[in-house]
């Protein structure tokens, strides 16, 4: 009778368990799981203040720093891939769909999948995608002018009551240069010189990111960049 009730007690703990297991994975992979990227890191790089290392995990609202040559990634499973150049301050948010973020100085590029939308604000503008197709774009927030440069797809830029759509291989700035940091004896600004390197290694990223996550980034053509001018 003891041996019987023994049994039964642990088949019954057994199921309990079983049952916990599959409710907790359930949970973890449902959508409104707090999502989270994998970062990629060359350099002196912080999240939130803390100094990280390539292979650790970026959650969303989170503020990401990167400091004179350094340069970092975030790769966001299943949405896209943001890229920051040296000495460029974010703060990044996503979920499933979307990501938004807010970048305060420096140049970033991001690269979503079709059905993705992005909304980038600087104090000049706003960068929006829709999500109809695989879109890869370079913003740059530098010396009191933001500069947008859309590799793939296409990207709105808003500022002020006016919007340009910038397709593949165009750009558009807004802003006021600020002629007290300006190097005249520059054949190129720092920023826009940013927003030509992330551009140029902008494809080949967004290639490999599709390659490894098995997910078709239909860029739709060759990549043409704009030099950005003065």
């Amino acid at each position: 009778m003891i041996s019987k009730s023994w049994s039964r007690k642990s088949i019954a703990t057994a199921v309990a368990v079983a049952v916990l297991s599959v409710y907790s994975m359930v949970v973890l992979a449902a959508p409104g799981a707090k999502a989270s990227g994998e970062l990629t890191v060359s350099g002196q790089v912080t999240v939130n203040g803390q100094k990280m290392i390539s292979g650790g995990t970026v959650f969303s609202d989170s503020t990401i720093s990167t400091a004179a040559q350094s340069s970092a990634s975030v790769n966001i499973s299943k949405v896209g891939r943001v890229e920051l150049a040296p000495n460029s301050n974010i703060r990044l948010s996503f979920a499933d769909n979307s990501i938004t973020a807010t970048l305060e100085t420096g140049s970033a590029q991001v690269s979503t999948l079709a059905g993705m939308t992005v909304n980038l604000t600087t104090k000049d503008g706003s960068v929006l995608v829709d999500g109809t197709q695989a879109t890869t774009f370079t913003v740059s927030a530098f010396r009191g002018r933001t500069s947008v440069a859309t590799q793939t797809g296409v990207a709105q830029f808003r500022t002020g009551n006016t919007s340009k759509q910038v397709a593949a291989g165009e750009s558009a700035a807004a802003g006021v240069p600020n002629p007290q940091t300006d190097d005249d004896d520059d054949d190129m600004s720092g920023g826009a010189l940013a927003v030509l390197l992330l551009a140029v290694g902008g494809a080949v990223a967004a290639v490999i990111y599709a390659v490894t996550h098995n997910n078709d980034l239909n860029f739709g053509g060759d990549v043409t960049v704009v030099s950005p001018t003065k």
